[in-house]
């Protein structure tokens, strides 16, 4: 029965019935997170917030990291043609490079001071930490990225180490 069911939601769907789950799923986060917003009362300045923010970013960021991925892909490519037989880097830069972006967007008005006024009277704290520490995890997060391609390139050279060394015995013989 489970199987007819499946196979049933599989082929009128298209795609497997737990996306359609997951799918159901976020809408209503989705649905119950606009809900608390218009209970709120402050839907219109979540709505100039959200309607501006997809602009911001297909405008503006979207441009901006689709050059600097094409870039760094074709320097990488450049690399690889010249026979250096490392692996690709692109995505040791992609990942801490996305998240601190992340964190920058998400906390730009502490990290660059910006409610400095506002911060203090509701909280009774300084926002000079915060650059210090967005400094400090991104330099945690690029030192992270680092360690993992040296081990990658460190088990690309041993491999290619071993089959070299199996290519030398097979020519012997």
């Amino acid at each position: 029965m489970w199987r007819y069911l499946h196979r049933r939601v599989t082929a009128r769907y298209g795609a497997d019935p737990l996306h359609l789950l997951a799918l159901i799923a976020c809408f209503a986060l989705a649905g119950y997170a606009a809900s608390r917003v218009v209970i709120a009362g402050v839907w219109v300045g979540f709505l100039i917030w959200f309607v501006g923010a997809a602009i911001f970013h297909d405008l503006v960021l979207l441009p901006l990291y689709a050059v600097a991925d094409v870039a760094t892909r074709s320097v990488s490519r450049r690399r690889r043609a010249g026979g250096a037989g490392w692996p690709p880097w692109t995505n040791h830069l992609r990942v801490p490079l996305g998240l601190s972006g992340l964190l920058l967007l998400v906390w730009f008005p502490l990290i660059l001071r910006g409610s400095q006024r506002e911060y203090r009277k509701a909280v009774g704290l300084d926002t000079s930490p915060y650059l210090g520490h967005w400094l400090l995890v991104t330099g945690v997060l690029f030192s992270g990225s680092a360690v993992a391609y040296a081990v990658r390139v460190r088990r690309t050279s041993r491999r290619a180490r071993r089959r070299a060394d199996l290519t030398n015995r097979r020519t012997r013989r």
